[in-house]
């Protein structure tokens, strides 16, 4: 079944599955959108999320920035951190240090030339250090420490020799390191490809992984297609910058799957929230008005799971749906 008909069918029932849709409110950068965000982490006793900063009508001229939780679905920017030139950051705890990671865009006479992912390492969040660069044109690269203390790494290629080799416009690989010291672009792109996820002429990545209690991996990431809409309108965006050319529509989903790291089976595979579960808002520009780009889960005492995704490239929300894996995160 394709990605189309698995969004429809989760949308016909998306009101059983959905227990709660909020925006998050961001606070001290007014003027500018938030979204694209890491998942909410504690660090030393307090509550924080990393969020992507861009004025409305600019494109890949954004900033990463630290905001502390002050209330429910509340942040406020931490005015004296460190400004990260990168976009849709991540972060994740690896054999004992937080580590943060999102996408360098490198422009050449205005105009952009390459992105890749950067990446920092530490246990003092006021003093993160930044220890290595991914590989060109290669976003959503993702860690996660493993039973025996090493360190999984998700790659995602997306070029015309992978459409090529698999048919699909990306795919996402895997590989195990010993160390954070260990992590390269070579070994990023040496990454074994994990067949099956994609079909012809879509692509994806992984958002965020976790060890869950069985040795497996759960993934929470995005799957993604172009799907051909006559009705795209510009009075769909909230500014015309682009202005756009094509009638089509960028559709992401989030989506929610178990993988062998021993293996490379993949089970469990579903959709778990599209850009309709989320509260309505504007789009930077028509073609992502279906668009949700997944950021991960955090768990509740409910047993629920809370899934947050940015929207249409200009906000952050938050939707409360089943915990999406079959055995618990460890």
């Amino acid at each position: 079944m394709s990605i189309q008909e698995k969004k429809a069918e989760f949308e016909k029932k998306r009101q059983e599955k959905i227990y709660e849709s909020v925006k998050l409110t961001f606070h001290g950068v007014e003027g500018f959108d938030v979204y694209n965000c890491s998942i909410p982490f504690s660090w030393e006793g307090k509550e924080y999320i990393y969020g992507r900063v861009e004025k409305r009508e600019e494109w890949a001229r954004s900033w990463v920035r630290l905001f502390e939780k002050t209330g429910k679905d509340e942040y406020t920017v931490v005015r004296e951190h460190m400004i990260y030139p990168l976009e849709d950051p991540y972060v994740s705890i690896v054999q004992g240090e937080l580590t943060l990671g999102g996408t360098h865009v490198r422009k050449r006479s205005g105009e952009v030339d390459s992105f890749y992912g950067y990446f920092y390492r530490g246990k003092d969040i006021e003093d993160m250090v930044y220890f290595t660069t991914g590989p060109d044109f290669m976003k959503d690269i993702r860690l996660v420490e493993l039973d025996n203390g090493k360190v999984g790494v998700f790659s995602r290629p997306r070029n015309k020799e992978i459409e090529e080799k698999y048919g699909s416009s990306a795919m996402i690989g895997f590989a195990v390191i010993d160390s954070l010291d260990d992590l390269t672009d070579e070994v990023i792109l040496n990454a074994k490809p994990i067949e099956g996820i994609f079909e012809k002429g879509e692509w994806g990545g992984c958002n965020q992984a976790y060890l869950l209690t069985n040795g497996n991996i759960g993934i929470i990431g995005h799957q993604s297609f172009s799907q051909p809409c006559e009705n795209v309108s510009e009075e769909s965006a909230s500014n015309d910058f682009t202005k756009p050319s094509t009638t089509s529509l960028d559709v992401y989903v989030n989506i929610a799957f178990e993988f062998n790291p021993e293996t490379f089976e993949v089970t469990n595979r579903k959709v778990i929230g599209t850009r309709s579960c989320y509260p309505e808002g504007l789009s930077k520009r028509p073609s992502l008005v279906d668009c949700t780009f997944t950021s991960g889960i955090t768990l509740r005492e409910d047993g629920k799971a809370d899934l947050y995704g940015g929207m249409s490239d200009v906000e952050e929300g938050r939707i409360t749906i089943d915990y999406p894996f079959s055995c618990l995160i460890k």
